[in-house]
C-alpha cells in the first residue's frame, strides 16, 4: 500500500479548518451533520476498513447524506485526512510523563502509549510521517512527548532526536504486528496453514549446512516462541518489540549520563587553536 500524504489539500483551508477558524456559510440548505461528525465518520471508517476504505463518497453514505452536501463542510478529501489525524492525535496530548516518573520511565511510557495509540488506529501508520499535518491536538501531543526528554540534561537537538528515536522504532515495531495480524484476513490463510506449507523445504534447507549460522540459532531456540502462541509472527514481533524497548532505553540512558559527565554529544565541535 502506497503511503497517504498529509497535507495535500489547500494549504490555507486545512490550517483554518484545523484551527476552527473557518465558519460555515449562512446560504443554502438546513445542515444535515457537522464538520465534527463528518471527521468521526471517516476515522470509524479508517479503524473499520482501512485508509483505502475512506472516500467522500463512503463518508457520506454513513452519515446519510449526498455526496456533494459533504463538499460543504470539507473541500476534499485531503483536507478531511489532516482533520481525521488530528481529531486522534488528542488522544495523545496524555503521553505527557506523570508525576514522580523518572527519566527511563517517561520515555518508556511515552513509548507504549504510542503503540497503544497506534493499534487503536492502525491507519494512522499508512500516513506518511514526514510532513506534519501541523493542527492543534498534534502539536499539543509533540509538545507533550518532547516533555519527556527537555530536561534529560541533553542539548535541544538531542532531546528531539531521542524523543524522534523512540517514535521510529514504535511506529516500525506496530506496523509490523499490525501487518502480521492481518494477514489471514488479507490472504485467506491462517497462520499455521502458511509455516505448514513451507516447513518441509525450510526445514530441509536449514539443516544442508548452507546456513550454518540460521541453523544454530534454530537449534538453541533463537526462533521459539511458546507452544500456545496463536500467531507466530504477531507473538516474534511483541517479544522484539519488547526487547528492542528496553536496549533502546539502555543506550539513552548511557547516553544521558555520559553527556552528565561531561562527554561531548553528539553535533559538538572540537574549538580551534
Amino acid at each position: 500500500m502506497a503511503p497517504e500524504y498529509s497535507g495535500r489539500g489547500e494549504a490555507a483551508r486545512s490550517m483554518e479548518l484545523l484551527w476552527g477558524r473557518a465558519a460555515r456559510g449562512t446560504r443554502g440548505p438546513k445542515p444535515g451533520t457537522d464538520l465534527e461528525s463528518v471527521v468521526q465518520a471517516g476515522i470509524e471508517l479508517a479503524d473499520a476498513e482501512g485508509l483505502d476504505a475512506v472516500s467522500m463518497r463512503r463518508v457520506a453514505e454513513r452519515l446519510g447524506i449526498g455526496t456533494m452536501s459533504l463538499y460543504t463542510y470539507v473541500p476534499g478529501k485531503g483536507e478531511l485526512l489532516d482533520l481525521m489525524l488530528d481529531t486522534v492525535y488528542a488522544e495523545r496530548v496524555n503521553d505527557r510523563p506523570g508525576e514522580g516518573m523518572g527519566p527511563r520511565q517517561r520515555l518508556e511510557s511515552l513509548a507504549r502509549n504510542q503503540w497503544d495509540f497506534h493499534r487503536r488506529h492502525p491507519w494512522t501508520l499508512y500516513i506518511a510521517s514526514g510532513r506534519a499535518v501541523l493542527g492543534p491536538n498534534e502539536l499539543d501531543a509533540y509538545e507533550a512527548a518532547m516533555s519527556a526528554a527537555i530536561d534529560l540534561g541533553v542539548s535541544a537537538r538531542d532531546a528531539v532526536g531521542i524523543v524522534d528515536a523512540v517514535s521510529i522504532f514504535v511506529r516500525g515495531a506496530v506496523r509490523d504486528a499490525t501487518e502480521a495480524e492481518n494477514a489471514e484476513q488479507v490472504t485467506g490463510m491462517t497462520e499455521l496453514e502458511w509455516w505448514t506449507e513451507r516447513d518441509a523445504i525450510l526445514t530441509d534447507k536449514m539443516s544442508d549446512g548452507r546456513y550454518p549460522t540460521l541453523g544454530r540459532i534454530d537449534a538453541e531456540g533463537g526462533f521459539a516462541v511458546p507452544e500456545d502462541t496463536e500467531n507466530y509472527n504477531v507473538r516474534f514481533i511483541v517479544d522484539d518489540f519488547e526487547f528492542g524497548l528496553q536496549r533502546m532505553l539502555d543506550g539513552i540512558e548511557s547516553y544521558v549520563a555520559a553527556h552528565r559527565s561531561g562527554k561531548r554529544s553528539r553535533g559538538t565541535r572540537r574549538s580551534k587553536g
